[in-house]
């Protein structure tokens, strides 16, 4: 079986069993129950590198909890040892109560943020065994004993497995479009970007990760010393995420796309005074899809200058006080914060043109978000370089409507990235002064587009008027008769 019909196949045991109800229910177990055995897999990449090497490796986990000891203990001619094999209630028994709380204590252990210990605390902090059937996790466990981990295209294509488990979460979540932003437009907004090697990266509210997974792959590209390398592991990606389940997805996801250290605080971004951050706090880069439509409490309006109840409004201004000077940010954001006027929209937006080059906006078309949300958004792209002189805009219009089964493609994008950094007119693209801007309404409005739509045919306007004339001919008929009986 490939990896993906093994995932599949782990899919439907978890369905049957009385513990699970729904794609997050699974998702969350196989997430830790695919950590564990990739934890397991780099400890002992690590043993084996250091012993090469003439030197002893630490592990992390004690050797009672590790895979190889407790999931799937091997014989001498390397098939499961049936004899030392838990299942049943014993496994579950032993998950339950003796390897979470032991991964839980993580977290009171380890001073080291950066360490692989208080990552791991970190995770189970938040999660617990969901599985009812101990015979269950036997099957499940035995797939994923299977996998393997030791070759780099092995955890690629895990890792965008594990992409489509959490689209499929989303989906299934209802309102969990905080799980996936799609990946054409999370590519798109990285490539304009261009991060390098030295750069901060970060998202505050990072959901799964997607954002800075993408920054990663790309910057990886990037790597010309092993130093390079360090840097992206441990001091390039930032993120809060407030949600104990995104958060343990995410960092998870970070984990298993080859990122050993993730700087992911479980916490809510909008709970900080933004008044505190200093240039320490700063980023280069920040990309993001914030959370919108939802309301916050005076309390949290209170850590902003400008108080609103709106998520979007509240995030916004939590970014560019973010930003680096000299720093890059793109955004997504719901259609109604570019063109609402009332006075906190105003004044937000009045910051932006007046201390930031908002120089791009990105018209996405409806139906991006399906089946999440079909709310209108756009991409706002913006730097710490000064005032906006002008923007740029460009509409996305892919040559079908939008749904669940025909997403947004990559394509879509191709004349937007070869116009983006000369940012020049189009058909779909246009630049406005921002002198030229009323009441800080910078809403996209495509004025070749609204010209083809006054603009008709000579043959049309006059069948109107003929068409006129017959009605207004008809009604003088009838008063006519009507008068002369």
């Amino acid at each position: 079986m490939s990896i993906q019909q093994k995932i599949d196949r782990i899919t439907d045991i978890l369905r049957r069993d009385d513990g699970i109800s729904g794609a997050m229910h699974y998702t969350e177990q196989i997430s830790w129950i695919l950590f564990l055995r990739y934890l397991d897999s780099y400890e002992q990449k690590k043993a084996n590198e250091a012993f090469i090497d003439g030197k002893d490796y630490t592990y992390v986990i004690d050797e009672k909890y590790r895979w190889s000891n407790w999931a799937c203990p091997k014989g001498e001619d390397g098939k499961l040892d049936h004899k030392r094999a838990l299942t049943s209630s014993d496994l579950r028994d032993f998950v339950n109560q003796e390897l979470f709380p032991y991964l839980k204590g993580f977290s009171n252990q380890e001073n080291d943020t950066k360490s692989l210990g208080y990552k791991i605390g970190a995770i189970f902090d938040f999660l617990d065994n969901r599985i009812a059937n101990g015979a269950t996790l036997r099957e499940v466990l035995d797939i994923v004993d299977e996998l393997k981990f030791n070759t780099a295209k092995g955890t690629f294509e895990l890792s965008n497995i594990y992409e489509r488990l959490l689209k499929g979460m989303g989906a299934d979540g209802g309102n969990s479009g905080e799980f996936y932003t799609p990946r054409p437009v999370i590519k798109v907004m990285v490539e304009c970007l261009n991060p390098t090697i030295g750069q901060t990266v970060y998202d505050g509210a990072v959901g799964t990760g997607g954002f800075l997974i993408q920054a990663f792959e790309y910057l990886k590209e990037k790597v010309s010393k092993t130093g390079d390398l360090e840097q992206l592991q441990y001091d390039t990606f930032f993120g809060n995420e407030k949600t104990p389940l995104a958060y343990i997805m995410c960092m998870m996801n970070l984990i298993l796309h080859g990122m050993e250290s993730p700087n992911i605080s479980k916490t809510n971004t909008l709970t900080s005074n933004i008044r505190d951050v200093s240039e320490k706090d700063r980023h280069d880069i920040i990309l993001a899809n914030p959370p919108f439509g939802g309301k916050e409490k005076s309390q949290i309006q209170a850590n902003f200058p400008i108080k609103s109840n709106a998520t979007e409004l509240l995030f916004m201004q939590h970014f560019m006080k973010k930003l680096k000077t000299g720093g890059k940010a793109a955004i997504v954001i719901p259609e109604g914060v570019l063109f609402q006027t009332n006075k906190a929209f105003q004044a937000v937006k009045k910051s932006l043109l007046e201390d930031f080059n908002l120089h791009t906006v990105l018209s996405l078309p409806a139906g991006v978000f399906l089946p999440y949300s079909g709310v209108k958004t756009n991409v706002i792209f913006f730097e710490k370089t000064g005032a906006t002189s002008d923007i740029w805009y460009y509409e996305v219009t892919p040559p079908h409507k939008l749904t669940k089964n025909k997403p947004i493609q990559y394509d879509h994008f191709k004349e937007f990235l070869k116009l983006y950094h000369h940012r020049t007119d189009s058909p779909h693209s246009w630049t406005v002064k921002a002198t030229e801007i009323e009441d800080y309404d910078i809403s996209a409005k495509n004025p070749t587009a609204q010209l083809e739509e006054k603009i008709e045919s000579p043959a049309f306007y006059l069948k109107a008027i003929q068409g006129n004339d017959q009605k207004i001919n008809s009604l003088l008929n009838e008063i006519n008769t009507l008068i002369n009986g």
